[in-house]
């Protein structure tokens, strides 16, 4: 008899909309529905700061500093082009919420300042770009209970508003439910590149936008001005911030030591080392061609979220500058991490041996490998195959890109961690 499982071939999905989306049926009432709040959702600093007060019923928004990068984060959206309402109000909603989270810390701070007294283990933070295994290890490893992960719904909402304190089930979930529901029938094909689910384990770098601080805003649109504010500015105050934010999220809801994943800390390698002391740092590589050609298909696919048409060439060309200025900040960097708190892990090597590499991974943390972690792993990869919701065809030509001129902008890449 055959084995059907066994004969199974994931599909492979062309995008042919990418510069001009199309929705399908059921997403249109949704969109327009969106797209008729627009004009009570402005893009605008004193409204949005009003609005979160009244929606919290608090005022004290913590030090005045994120201020100007608000302002600098607000131009720069004035800036994409063919932004439609439905984009207007997307964006107007995450700041918001940014904003309430800035005001729920700095009240929790207050009534337990004992918060700031907690010290955190050194954490154990997978930094790479998507595609190179990240989100399947930082799962695989979240399966176990050794380590503090970030669910999605929490790393929206961390801190929850006081009229919810206690309350069962957590309005906090119940809101990302229909926020994941609203993506995935507005992005269908998002999944098949980076599933995301309530309680799947998402990335810190969420915490990051809460200071108004990280390389998120630029996954989020085509913001050139925000690029280059952010990168000529020193981020160890925004990591400081992460921290103080962490401990919040332990003295919540418990944890002993975190496990934390961003593409952002492969350029922030010095400042993740000097805030989060004995961190240990697992690097992951992957040959970056195709790495960045289904990087730059997740992007342009999202962009759909809030702008039309999409320029898709013109995000791909800014992007591969980008990702060749940030490989090469972690070849500049990679050694001010010390081989006794940090691993480089090739993907393939990572898919010919996964409960290996997350054995090295306990060894250096210096973690037991107990037997029930490892059946909780064991128990995550029977569930998790790779590709198993298909995956979505890419090629240079269709970002109006080159292999050759791709392989050489990389090179100094290549040679230092695929050689």
């Amino acid at each position: 008899m055959t084995d059907i499982a066994a004969d199974f071939e994931p599909p492979i999905v062309e995008l042919d909309d990418l510069a001009e989306p199309r929705f399908s049926p059921e997403a249109e009432p949704l969109r327009q529905m969106m797209g008729s709040m627009a004009a009570a959702c402005p893009l605008d600093a004193d409204a949005l700061h009003t609005k979160a007060a009244a929606e919290t019923g608090l005022g004290d928004f913590g030090s005045d500093d994120y201020r100007e990068r608000l302002d600098v984060y607000l131009d720069a959206l004035q800036g994409i082009s063919g932004m439609h309402d439905m984009g207007v109000v997307n964006f107007h909603a995450q700041l918001l919420q940014w904003l309430k989270n800035r005001l729920l810390l700095t009240d929790l701070l207050s009534r337990h300042p004992e918060i700031c007294d907690i010290e955190l283990e050194p954490p154990v933070v997978i930094a790479g770009l998507p595609r190179t295994g990240t989100t399947h290890l930082h799962n695989l490893l979240a399966a176990a209970p050794t380590f503090r992960t970030i669910p999605y719904w929490e790393s929206n909402e961390p801190f929850p508003l006081p009229s919810e304190v206690g309350v069962e089930p957590d309005p906090r979930r119940t809101r990302m439910d229909v926020a994941v529901e609203v993506m995935n029938l507005v992005m269908p094909r998002f999944a098949l590149m980076h599933e995301m689910t309530t309680d799947h384990v998402h990335e810190e770098i969420q915490l990051l936008a809460n200071d108004f601080s990280t390389m998120l805003f630029e996954t989020l649109g085509h913001v050139p001005k925000w690029r280059d504010y952010y990168l000529s500015h020193d981020q160890t105050t925004h990591y400081e911030y992460l921290a103080t934010e962490l401990k919040a999220l332990q003295f919540l809801r418990g944890g002993r030591r975190w496990l934390l994943k961003s593409p952002q800390h492969l350029e922030q390698l010095p400042v993740l080392n000097a805030v989060f002391g004995g961190v240990i740092v697992v690097c992951t590589h992957r040959d970056p061609v195709p790495v960045v050609l289904s990087m730059l298909a997740m992007l342009t696919y999202s962009a759909r979220m809030h702008r039309y048409p999409v320029p898709v060439q013109e995000i791909a060309a800014t992007w591969t500058d980008r990702l060749e200025l940030m490989l090469n900040a972690l070849v500049r960097d990679r050694d001010v991490l010390p081989p006794e708190r940090s691993i480089d892990i090739r993907f393939d090597d990572f898919m010919a041996d996964e409960m290996g590499v997350a054995s090295r991974i306990y060894d250096l943390a210096g973690e037991p490998l107990r037997a029930d972690a490892r059946a909780a792993i064991e128990g995550y990869l029977a569930g998790h195959e790779r590709g198993r919701l298909g995956r979505i065809a890419t090629s240079a030509e269709m970002f109006g890109l080159d292999d050759e001129d791709l392989r050489n902008r990389f090179k100094p890449y290549t040679d230092r961690f695929l050689s």
